[in-house]
């Protein structure tokens, strides 16, 4: 079985999806994914709550077989409803001004969707990007992100964990570290999702050695 296999949405839970999406233009999420393919993600956030967290930038990176395409990337700045948390600033480095001139968040929406198709979603936490995102989508999409999503995290985690070493250390820097990978600056969402990609293309290559 492919260690991939448990990941994939049955073929019940997309019946049912398909038949709860309410804009038929995006029935491409349904389509069968370009063979190895997946779309690396991140998003920077007001808050750290996915119940009220509006997203004010959202990066998004392919990955075609061995190859990671970063110059075909997408990367938005969003424009959020209300006032950034200051306390949020110095974490995503985006103030007021900077976000001023970003793009409504449906538009940004709809090009997110255009870029990752029907792809595998991959990310590091993206459990958080995820929940945030879907509840923007789910109100006018009706239904949440179909993509199946693979935490790198946890496929690290697999690859670590063993009755000699049951503590893993899933902070970033650490998985960096210890696969061997360069560290580029946090919080920027461009940087996290290369990064996740990254460790997703070498725990892939490597999915069975210590």
């Amino acid at each position: 079985m492919s260690w991939l296999a448990h990941l994939r949405p049955s073929v019940w839970l997309r019946q049912q999806q398909r038949r709860r999406l309410r804009r038929p233009e995006y029935a491409f999420l349904f389509a069968p994914p370009p063979a190895q393919e997946w779309v690396s993600l991140d998003c920077e956030t007001t808050s750290l709550d996915p119940k009220t967290a509006e997203i004010i930038s959202i990066a998004a990176v392919r990955i075609q077989g061995p190859r990671i395409a970063l110059a075909e990337h997408f990367s938005v700045l969003i424009r959020p409803s209300g006032a950034l948390d200051p306390k949020s600033i110095p974490i995503h480095g985006l103030r007021a001004q900077d976000v001023a001139q970003g793009l409504a968040l449906p538009d940004a929406l709809a090009q997110l969707l255009a870029f990752i198709g029907s792809r595998p979603l991959v990310g590091y936490y993206l459990e958080f990007d995820l929940a945030v995102l879907n509840r923007q989508l789910k109100p006018w999409l009706g239904i949440n992100l179909p993509n199946p999503a693979i935490e790198v995290s946890g496929l690290y985690y697999d690859k670590m964990v063993s009755a000699y070493n049951p503590e893993v250390d899933l902070r970033l820097a650490s998985i960096l570290t210890q696969l061997q990978l360069p560290t580029l600056p946090r919080h920027d969402p461009l940087n996290d999702a290369l990064m996740a990609a990254m460790i997703f293309q070498k725990l892939r290559k490597n999915p069975n050695s210590n």
